[in-house]
């Protein structure tokens, strides 16, 4: 009944069955066909047949001022959506967490707004996960699994952790040599990661740890700073680390011993059309970690082989 009532809006605003035939590139032995369907569906006659005037019956005068202003709004919507379904210019609202966005992924992020420079990015950063509903948020990049069923998410990417400690701390501390041996030592405990998760790189072998931690916060950067001054072991994505393993401030604790790998996902709320653009930043993204081995997973072989 819908469509037929939009066809009846258009038969009257062009004041002519035939005039909204040809509007709407149909036959006009078709609009007479659906006029009177609706007609007979709502019990009133809406037009008064004459050739030589078009005018509404009392009912058709009420029905037209009913549903004129709502056919409007909704085509209005429609073309709004279809604008915003297609187009590569506009805003775009995204969330990501800070460390890594403002580390590891700065070049991701600048890369994408030179390649779009019609795209107005609002780039809400934050180590929280943000409500995408309440916030607006077109598309979100997350580390870690994703429960929430009022999301749609794509995966595109993982990293690798590793234990790691400041030289200076593992000599004064000692090298623990078994996953065991952790318990006698500082640790430093971030929520994102609970419990240890390790695995054996040569072995297979699996160790689960629950740290008593000496430190916890929840914030990874600074967590990798704690660690990188000496104050215990901690357990950290290898981007968040790289950094200070290569300029020799951190070392990797059990090397031949990996943590868990964090799943890196890009979300969307459901029930929200995905726009050119998110889309094109969520290809962006996935394209971009693809090409790089430490968001696939990998272990940066200068640290896993080194000795501590």
């Amino acid at each position: 009944m819908l469509d037929d009532l939009a066809l009846f809006i258009r038969i009257s605003q062009n004041r002519s069955l035939s005039a909204a035939a040809k509007q709407l590139g149909v036959p006009p032995a078709t609009v007479t066909r659906r006029l009177r369907k609706l007609e007979e569906e709502i019990g009133a006659q809406l037009v008064h047949r004459s050739a030589r005037k078009f005018s509404l019956t009392s009912e058709g005068e009420v029905y037209y001022e009913a549903f004129a202003d709502l056919l409007q709004q909704a085509e209005a919507s429609l073309r709004g959506l279809s604008a915003d379904l297609t187009e590569m210019r506009g805003r775009l609202r995204v969330a990501a967490p800070t460390n890594i966005s403002v580390g590891m992924l700065e070049p991701m992020w600048s890369a994408f707004l030179k390649a779009y420079p019609d795209i107005q990015l609002t780039l809400q950063l934050s180590n929280e996960n943000q409500d995408l509903l309440e916030n607006r948020i077109d598309l979100a990049l997350r580390f870690g699994p994703q429960t929430d069923l009022r999301l749609y998410q794509k995966h595109v990417g993982r990293v690798a952790t590793m234990l790691v400690a400041s030289p200076d701390y593992l000599a004064e501390a000692g090298v623990p040599e078994r996953p065991e041996d952790l318990q006698s030592h500082k640790l430093i405990w971030v929520p994102s990661l609970p419990q240890w998760q390790l695995r054996n790189l040569d072995t297979g072998e699996e160790a689960v740890r629950y740290p008593a931690a000496n430190v916890a916060v929840d914030d990874i950067g600074l967590a990798c700073q704690f660690s990188a001054d000496g104050h215990g072991i901690a357990l950290l994505p290898v981007t968040e680390t790289s950094g200070n393993i290569l300029a020799g401030r951190m070392k990797f604790v059990l090397p031949r011993w990996c943590g868990q790998t964090r799943e890196a996902y890009a979300v969307w709320p459901t029930g929200r059309l995905l726009s050119a653009r998110a889309k094109c930043l969520r290809d962006h993204m996935e394209t971009y970690m693809a090409e790089r081995p430490i968001f696939q997973g990998a272990l940066p072989e200068s640290g896993v082989n080194q000795a501590v």
